[in-house]
């Protein structure tokens, strides 16, 4: 009697898991000065509503030190891939590279990073 719950409840958990972590597919920068720069990002997920969805994405330098997120305030179910930017980030003058990673809310990351050199 209660089987058709557990294969609903089943289905639902898998296509949940196949939409996989969040890809960052590119990213450019422009550095209007040396201390800071303006980040645009397109990420693609497979978001399947609130409960899976591409929810943030970092600039981070080489080493791993977080420099500033772009919080993604909702699912972006048929808006795949999506483009957000962020102004004004504080990055070292001598920073050359940084690395921009998305964040998914089932898997957090995981998914393309990108390197991306710095133009200033």
């Amino acid at each position: 009697m209660h089987k058709p719950y557990w294969i609903l409840l089943s289905v639902l958990i898998t296509v949940g898991l196949k939409a996989g972590e969040a890809d960052v597919l590119s990213a450019n920068a422009v550095c209007d000065s040396p201390e800071y720069c303006s980040f645009a990002v397109t990420v693609r997920h497979a978001d399947t509503g609130w409960t899976h969805y591409a929810d943030a994405w970092e600039v981070l330098t080489p080493e791993g030190e977080l420099l500033a997120t772009r919080v993604l305030a909702h699912p972006h179910v048929n808006e795949q891939p999506f483009t957000r930017s962020l102004p004004n980030v504080p990055v070292p003058a001598e920073l050359e590279v940084v690395i921009i990673r998305a964040h998914d809310s089932v898997h957090a990351y995981g998914g393309r990073e990108i390197r991306l050199r710095l133009e200033r």
